[in-house]
């Protein structure tokens, strides 16, 4: 894929994706608007089925949708709550943990900046730039393994991790794709462009792109 040929690839993404089921954390941010339940679901969404990660998002915030309540909540409740998402033990010490500080030193507020983010325990650049992105509106690239497996299926980069993909793509993409390339590629890597055995065969993107590593698909 050549660099101008983003611009078509991500428009054609745009109409694909009405067909597809729109990630949980972004059904979350879209319907309440809160940082914090941007926060919660991402940290819960990882390794993680979207699915589960809906239904487990829905059941601690009828629990505490704010980090004073969270904060409250036995640590049984949360894992019981968030059961069966990956590493729920894990979890639901983090996110315990997290509005504990988001109480006593933010004044019950998610910063809104990454470096502060980024100071949380279990909290990684995809999580920190979701929240900045679908929670704030301010610009970030949310990097997942979909994002940076693509795009480099495609051509369009030549990068060896998520993180060297996000610097790249930094300078690299337009500023207008920086919020939706996460969305459009999670929605694209889980129904069509999977991992193993991608579907190639009638892929609105075919034309576009180079197809770098893969061997086999449908």
């Amino acid at each position: 894929m050549q660099g101008e040929q983003i611009h078509q690839a991500m428009a054609l993404l745009a109409e694909a994706v009405k067909g597809w089921v729109t990630p949980a954390v972004t059904i979350v941010a879209t319907r309440d608007h809160d940082p914090f339940k941007v926060l919660i679901s991402c940290i819960l969404s990882l390794r993680t089925r979207d699915q589960t990660t809906a239904e487990a998002s829905e059941r601690i915030f009828r629990l505490a949708d704010t980090p004073g309540k969270l904060a409250l909540l036995e640590l049984s409740v949360i894992e019981q709550a968030i059961y069966p998402v990956g590493f729920y033990r894990n979890k639901a010490l983090q996110i315990k943990e997290i509005s504990r500080l988001l109480v006593e030193e933010h004044g019950g507020r998610v910063p809104d900046e990454l470096e502060a983010l980024l100071k949380f325990k279990g909290v990684g650049r995809k999580t920190a730039n979701l929240v900045l992105t679908l929670g704030y509106g301010k610009p970030g690239i949310c990097v997942d393994i979909h994002v940076h497996r693509i795009c480099n299926r495609w051509g369009y980069l030549n990068t060896k991790n998520p993180t060297e993909t996000e610097t790249v793509l930094r300078k690299k993409l337009p500023s207008e794709y920086w919020i939706p390339i996460n969305d459009l590629l999670v929605c694209f890597g889980q129904n069509q462009c999977t991992p193993v055995s991608p579907r190639c065969t009638g892929c609105p993107l075919y034309q576009l792109c180079d197809r770098v590593g893969v061997e086999k698909f449908r």
